[in-house]
């Protein structure tokens, strides 16, 4: 790549008059020793109502090197972008939130850039960015995952949880462990979207049951319907509903849309916890700091405002790990 040089004051007068005596660019380049496209640009960027004058040429050259020279974002802005990739907030959520507290204005195609350039410079900012990898189509029938008795059918679930308007409805889903021994109970509420998760030892239905219980007993004022698949650890859905005195509905066998909050949480789950984690390692801190950072990341379907402050009404973000 060649490198760029400014033209000095000298320079656009010699363009001047050798433009005037009807040289073409590519001759005016090889006498003033500089490539074409540095004559193209000066003769388009550079020219006036009046065409093309050397002095005027310059003071326009001067001054848009001056403009670039005051950068427009600060660095106290930049410290605080690298601390929000850091937490794992995209690009998108960042510039979103920056907006709406007033904070900054940066297009997230900006801080794409900005990861990018840190990147090839051997920084890790890019080792932040989630990758949605495609899911492949589950296939079988039904009847594999077995009967649990007194289903009821999402069908008959209230049409207000599909609105989405008020606080309270939850979908349920289990997320396996390498070795399919262990592994972690996910539950998301759909209008905030506020995810609470909890390692257990199995996916027996007692054990899910127990978790499930624990999770949403501090917030029952809270619950109001909760949504699962058809999983066998969700055999004991009449107790976890009698217990926090909410009504649950079961979705259509292979149906996983029909909780796609839930999918959705599940995916960004899997950032900290992949396919080939066992879970046995998994301590309860780090149960906790996924939580956190997950509910204390602005969302653009909320307004760039995060689960925490639509289901608590908080108005302060934890900037913290």
């Amino acid at each position: 790549m060649r490198s760029y040089t400014q033209l000095a004051q000298e320079q656009r007068y010699q363009i001047y008059v050798l433009n005037k005596a009807g040289h073409s660019q590519q001759e005016i380049a090889v006498l003033l020793r500089v490539h074409s496209s540095t004559i193209s640009r000066e003769l388009i960027r550079n020219r006036g109502k009046r065409g093309y004058r050397p002095l005027q040429a310059h003071r326009l050259a001067m001054k848009r090197h001056q403009d670039k020279s005051k950068p427009r974002i600060s660095l106290d802005l930049w410290d605080l972008v690298e601390k929000l990739i850091g937490l794992q907030w995209s690009p998108e959520q960042i510039s979103g939130w920056l907006l709406r507290t007033g904070k900054g204005k940066i297009s997230h195609e900006w801080i794409y850039q900005y990861i990018l350039a840190d990147k090839k410079a051997g920084g890790i900012l890019y080792q932040n960015l989630r990758c949605q990898k495609k899911r492949k189509k589950r296939y079988g029938t039904p009847e594999h995952r077995g009967r649990i008795p007194n289903r009821v059918s999402i069908e008959e679930r209230p049409a207000i949880v599909d609105t989405r308007v008020r606080i309270g409805d939850w979908e349920l889903d289990t997320i396996i462990s390498k070795g399919r021994k262990q592994a972690i109970v996910s539950l998301t509420e759909r209008k905030a979207r506020l995810a609470l998760i909890a390692k257990v030892q199995s996916r027996d239905a007692k054990t899910v049951s127990k978790a499930v219980q624990k999770l949403l007993l501090p917030l029952r004022h809270k619950v109001h319907t909760l949504t699962s698949d058809n999983g066998r650890e969700f055999t004991r859905h009449e107790e976890i509903a009698a217990v926090l005195e909410a009504d649950y509905y079961f979705t259509h066998p292979y149906s996983a849309w029909e909780r796609g909050t839930n999918e959705n949480t599940n995916g960004l789950i899997r950032q900290y916890f992949s396919k080939s984690r066992d879970f046995a390692t998994v301590a309860s801190e780090e149960i906790k700091m996924v939580m956190n950072r997950l509910n204390n990341r602005p969302r653009k379907c909320l307004g760039y405002h995060t689960p925490n402050e639509v289901f608590f009404g908080t108005t302060k973000i934890a900037l913290t790990s």
